[in-house]
């Protein structure tokens, strides 16, 4: 049969090797596994994680697979898939990749689910587990390069729900060894299941996005794997009937290459971005750049003295969901360009702390979101490989101190060390877990090579 779009990726999913991941590329995605469930685990101490929590454990029936931050409570895979998935994106404290989407969290979840849902005897090792991840990476990423529109900060979809979908049923299909007209069937399958709209960001239904993208991409390939059939070419751009195309403006789809010794994941290529607070990614610079001048003002003025300050400027990209002078809920403060600058001048810091009600709604804080005057230069693009943050303090004395962020750290340029990510990993993770359980994590991801029972994660 001629070859497709579509049907090169089901080749790729079903031929790939653990022989074609790179060094690189393994020791990358170990730091994104581990960071992602360090997320999912402070992430279950969130409401609405309690929510997602409660709603499952109404339905599930088949209890096998575990829940972030619960020992002992049990859903059924798919059930579990969701609830990590929401804890995972509770607090937008997961990773982001350019183009932009939250890769681990629409994956993970449903790798580990899936794991634990097997037999004994047939459960995948640490080799078999991370090439599924990274199958579940490449999909994604491959899939964001089809569209130009998908490079710049989205406005219509959120990209996990989408892309993060096709992710997951790629990563299960490896995972559980579906055949390569499986694997295609659960491509398509899964691009009935997917897509959320950008204007449920800043609300607790956000998080469900990850949640049922790492969930229903799962369900995809367990249908496929159960005879269901969908379009063998959803994903090629076919004129008058619109597969995966339907999700953007402009799609120029292209076939994926089938794995060779040469082959070189996307990952390789472009590293991840890891957050050093909870908050929308785009928050990372303009913090970073309230950061900078708080410490001119403190050797201007001798402390940080609001009083001083007459206006505060802020330089950002247009976004008009980041864009919130006046937030009112943690996570409409995890969206606001606005809140997270001013809490960087007030604080010095930003951190868990920062986004509960007591600390938004503080009036040192309202009256210096009071000072606040936004402005989008027109070099400032919202894309994250090209955006900068700058703050400005406009001073009554007439003097004008001045910071601004190119790269925060965490970002793909200039990535966390591992002593960073390890600090991060361990702060959240000890919210619901002892010592000794955190470094058994660590140990086994570290060497997630030499694991004989993923399902053990």
């Amino acid at each position: 049969p001629e070859e497709t779009v579509t049907s090169s990726f089901a080749a790729f999913i079903h031929a790939v090797r653990p022989e074609h991941l790179s060094k690189t590329v393994c020791h990358r995605s170990k730091r994104m596994i581990l960071d992602s469930i360090g997320v999912g685990l402070v992430g279950s101490t969130t409401h609405v994680f309690d929510i997602a929590l409660q709603y499952c454990r109404l339905y599930s029936s088949v209890a096998v697979s575990s829940v972030y931050g619960k020992p002992g409570v049990k859903l059924s895979p798919t059930l579990a898939a969701f609830t990590n998935g929401v804890a995972t994106h509770s607090m937008d404290f997961d990773d982001t990749w350019h183009p932009a989407t939250h890769p681990s969290g629409a994956v993970l979840p449903a790798l580990l689910a899936a794991s634990q849902m097997l037999p004994p005897g047939t459960k995948p090792n640490g080799v078999d587990f991370l090439l599924a991840f990274n199958v579940g990476l490449e999909v994604q990423g491959r899939l964001m390069h089809f569209s130009t529109e998908a490079h710049n900060i989205p406005k219509r979809f959120h990209p996990p729900s989408v892309v993060g979908t096709m992710g997951s049923a790629a990563a299960t299909a490896k995972l559980l060894s579906l055949s390569a007209a499986q694997c295609a069937h659960a491509l398509g399958i899964a691009a009935s299941l997917a897509g959320a709209p950008m204007a449920n960001a800043a609300t607790q239904a956000k998080p469900l996005h990850i949640g049922n993208a790492t969930r229903l991409g799962f369900e995809a390939t367990l249908l496929a794997s159960r005879g269901m059939e969908a379009n063998p070419s959803i994903l090629d751009d076919i004129p008058g009937c619109s597969g995966f195309s339907a999700f953007y403006s402009v799609y120029q789809p292209k076939p994926l290459s089938t794995p060779s010794d040469h082959h070189e994941f996307l990952l390789e290529k472009q590293d991840i971005a890891f957050k050093r607070f909870p908050a929308h990614l785009g928050m990372h610079w303009v913090v970073d750049a309230a950061l900078s001048v708080r410490n001119l003002f403190i050797n201007y003025a001798g402390s940080f003295s609001p009083s001083l300050i007459r206006t505060i400027v802020l330089k950002i990209p247009v976004s008009k969901y980041i864009n919130r002078p006046f937030p009112s809920s943690e996570h409409q403060a995890r969206h606001s360009f606005q809140f997270n600058a001013c809490t960087a001048l007030l604080d010095g810091e930003v951190g868990l702390s920062s986004f509960t009600e007591s600390s938004i709604h503080r009036q040192e804080l309202r009256e210096l979101l009071d000072k606040v005057v936004v402005e989008h230069p027109e070099d400032n693009v919202a894309n994250f490989d090209k955006m900068y943050g700058e703050v400005a303090l406009l001073l009554h004395s007439g003097d004008v101190l001045t910071g601004k962020c190119d790269t925060f750290y965490g970002h793909w340029r200039k990535p966390l060390s591992k002593e960073s990510l390890l600090k991060k990993f361990r702060s959240n993770a000890s919210h619901v877990l002892p010592e000794e359980k955190i470094e058994t994590i660590i140990t086994m991801v570290d060497n997630l090579e030499n694991l004989s029972d993923s399902s053990q994660l």
